[in-house]
């Protein structure tokens, strides 16, 4: 079976004459007969490569004398092994093999590591075999997690379907030349497994009943939390639930600019008014944390009683309070400290982790993460209620649209899981598809013991790893003297302290296990350069190491520009014609994501494309050979051009029109807010709405929100003022528009904006005047 392997590890290579080969032989023999595939390794290097490659081991036979590298203390290639499977594994059925009467020589660990002995000339093939794949059956068994295993077991069972969803398990697909199609290319197991929420035997998503309220639980001791709850919309689906559960019509939210649309969605439905807080920024444009001055209890209460919404709140005192974490570039908080500060102003507090759910599986983490602020972290009565919602399936093996929200209530804002279940349930589906419900059963399942340990240390390790290696080839570049010495950069310090023996080292000559265990390394040191955020404390923020900035030249994290550069929409382009696509592009940065999914020729082949556009650029190759179907589309306005001609006058615009400082004021000066989103919302479906072309939008009021990325955080919210002609806003939006015609093919992704389709003018969703509705709603709506 393919989740059915047995590793032998022994001294003796099969095709040996030895007795004590053939006798292992013959006990693989047994172990195959019984259904197992087995994987013979004849040293430390082999078993390790097996252990690399083989994910479905069910049971281990290893013998203590395997050839191979000594372990501590002089222990042989067996100890390697043993310790190899303990980190990689949970219990895991390991025998040792054994050739003599040594069991009272091996160290004390050695008991602990395994669940018996075996010596291959005292007992026959059949019976080692089959006590081998008797622990083998039950550990594939106990690993299932609750609700993958009900519902494996409820698929074995053949039962006829009587319930939704009508194709019965795929036999009706099957009747269509196309549905037969679908059936065959997703196979017969997916679709037995689309099941109605009428099989009791599998439980209630709703009622939390069954194996899918076990799965539940089990995810809540995994992640750390009192409650955990599947959502299967996504963690935009998990922020809307937390929102309207914890603030109501005219109450106050405190939320972080740097917010993902679907919190604005949240307020719109609860009625909740907002009262937004200003993360930092830098030179590259990138949004930084929430700086400590921001959450103190005295800029809070200011920033409320500035606010001309919350003059007709229910009380003047936030109930709810939700900010990122990590951001999108990779920025996670001291979790307890900034806890403690929010305490002073809300009694509810939500991470919103949509990109951090491994946090919990790495101690390079430790109380970064929501569910770390426990008693332990907080003691007393000041402790928030905290929410974390995750999307399961970003940065963990989930399926699309997985998630989770998981809640560590305190006193002084009890979770009545009724009442929470009651928001829950107004955002679910009664009808949820099971596969993904297995899915985060099973990514949980993946998190649980050393494992989870070992799958995202392989992640933190092969990022550690590329990182240092551009700074090293760029050194590299930079040395050799025999081309132009430049090449991109990786947002990160460029040195690192040892705080073992208090040694300065360059980032690049630092010892992995270092950086990739050892926090400090990626603190963002209050002052530094590299970074460019300013008012921060000592440990209060730390860059993710898997989420790695690319930085092109051109400009710096403190916003000083160079005569030439590289915008990075070029050099994302270029990356996208070799098939590589980045998570988020800026004006001078680019991000990539180091997942459980990386390996070191994924990321090898971002270095080959990186050195080749480097190659592109300095012989100043045309841009048809470049980026072809960019001129195929738009040859009147790039034929002919170069690489470095298209890269200069980029960065020549983006410098004279100082774009990421028109984007950096638009996001520190905060538009007037004029009216609560909820109400916006109604207007714009009762017509009392109407589309504006920016230069005509001065001193109106949005109804939408106006999302542009990059950076991908809003920029003006519903029942915001747009502001004078000459103000943040405006003056940035207008820049955007007037790159985005002098080059096309290079537009930002803008939600809330449309375009006028004959004049390519930016049209956004503004307030109609009052008393213009009502004549207005039964009007067709304009096309545009």
């Amino acid at each position: 079976m393919a989740d059915s392997r047995v590793l032998v590890a022994v001294r003796e290579h099969p095709k040996d004459e030895g007795a004590g080969a053939k006798q292992l032989v013959r006990i693989r023999e047994a172990i195959e007969e019984r259904g197992f595939d087995v994987r013979w390794a004849v040293d430390v290097t082999d078993a390790e490569a097996v252990l690399r490659t083989e994910a479905g081991l069910t049971a281990a036979l290893v013998a203590w004398e395997l050839p191979g590298r000594l372990g501590a203390d002089g222990e042989p290639g067996g100890a390697a092994v043993l310790r190899s499977l303990g980190r990689r594994y949970r219990d895991l059925p390991v025998f040792l093999v054994m050739n003599g009467d040594g069991v009272r020589d091996l160290p004390l660990w050695v008991s602990e590591s395994v669940v018996g002995y075996v010596w291959p000339l005292e007992d026959t093939p059949g019976f080692i075999g089959g006590r081998i794949a008797t622990a083998a059956r039950t550990y594939r068994e106990t690993i299932l997690p609750p609700f993958f295993r009900a519902l494996r077991h409820f698929d074995d069972a053949h039962e006829y379907s009587w319930h939704t969803p009508a194709h019965s398990g795929g036999v009706a697909l099957l009747k269509s030349p196309v549905g037969r199609a679908f059936h065959d290319y997703f196979g017969e197991r997916l679709l037995r497994s689309d099941l109605s929420i009428s099989v009791e035997a599998l439980g209630s998503l709703f009622e939390h009943t069954g194996p899918i309220g076990a799965a539940e639980r089990n995810a809540a001791r995994v992640f750390g939390a009192d409650l955990t709850y599947f959502v299967l919309h996504g963690d935009s689906t998990c922020n809307r639930v937390v929102g309207h559960f914890s603030a109501t019509r005219d109450e106050i939210a405190l939320v972080d600019r740097n917010c993902h649309k679907s919190v604005l969605h949240g307020l719109v439905v609860s009625g909740a008014r907002p009262v937004y807080l200003v993360p930092t920024r830098n030179g590259y444009g990138l949004a930084g944390p929430l700086p400590p001055a921001e959450l103190d209890a005295e800029s809070v209460a200011a920033r409320i009683a500035a606010n001309p919404l919350t003059a007709e709140a229910v009380s003047a005192r936030a109930q709810y309070a939700v900010f990122t974490n990590s951001t999108y570039d990779g920025l996670c908080y001291d979790a307890p400290t900034t806890a403690r500060a929010f305490a002073a102003s809300t009694p509810r507090l939500h991470f919103d982790e949509a990109w951090f759910a491994y946090a919990r599986f790495h101690p390079l983490y430790a109380g970064r993460y929501g569910m770390s602020v426990d008693e332990d972290a907080f003691p007393g009565p000041d402790r928030p209620t905290v929410f974390s919602t995750q999307s399961t399936h970003k940065l963990l093996a989930a399926l699309s649209q997985s998630a989770m929200v998981h809640v560590r209530p305190a006193p002084r804002a009890p979770v009545e899981h009724d009442r929470f279940n009651e928001a829950l349930m107004m955002h679910g589906t009664t009808s949820p598809l099971y596969p993904m419900i297995a899915s985060l059963d099973v990514a949980t399942a993946m998190m649980d013991g050393p494992q989870g340990r070992w799958l995202i240390d392989e992640a933190v390790t092969e990022a550690v790893r590329f990182r240092q290696e551009m700074v090293r080839i760029g050194r590299r570049i930079e040395s050799a003297g025999d081309r132009p010495p430049w090449f991109f950069g990786v947002w990160q310090p460029p040195t690192v302290t040892d705080p073992g023996s208090g040694e300065r080292l360059p980032f690049d000559e630092a010892p992995t296990d270092l950086l990739r265990t050892e926090p400090s390394c990626w603190h963002l040191e209050p002052g530094a350069d590299w970074h460019g955020f300013p008012g921060l404390a000592d440990g209060y923020c730390m860059l993710d190491p898997i989420k790695v900035t690319l930085t092109c030249p051109g400009i710096d994290a403190t916003g000083r520009t160079a005569e030439w550069g590289i915008p990075a929409r070029v050099l994302t382009a270029y990356l996208a014609t070799r098939n590589i696509v980045v998570e988020k592009t800026d004006s001078y940065t680019t991000l990539v994501l180091f997942s459980m999914g990386i390996t070191k020729g994924k990321w090898g082949t971002l270095l080959d494309a990186l050195t080749d556009f480097k190659s592109l650029f300095d012989a100043d190759a045309e841009v048809d050979r470049v980026l072809p179907a960019l001129v195929a589309e738009h040859p009147r306005r790039y034929a002919g051009q170069t690489l470095r001609g298209l890269c200069r006058d980029m960065h020549e615009h983006l410098r004279s029109a100082r774009l990421v400082d028109l984007l950096d004021n638009a996001f520190r000066e905060l538009p007037e807010p004029v009216a609560p989103p909820q109400r916006c919302y109604q207007r714009l479906i009762r017509g009392g709405t109407h589309r504006v072309r920016l230069a005509d939008a001065a001193g109106q009021v949005a109804a939408a929100m106006v999302t542009v990325t990059p950076p991908g955080i809003p920029v003006l919210m519903p029942g915001e003022s747009v502001g004078s002609p000459d103000g943040p806003l405006l003056r940035y939006l207008t820049a955007l528009e007037t790159f985005d015609r002098r080059f096309p093919g290079f537009r930002s992704e803008t939600h809330g904006v449309t375009r006028d389709p004959e004049t390519g003018d930016y049209l956004i969703e503004c307030l109609r005047p009052t008393g213009q509705e009502e004549t207005d709603a039964a009007a067709p709506p304009r096309h545009v």
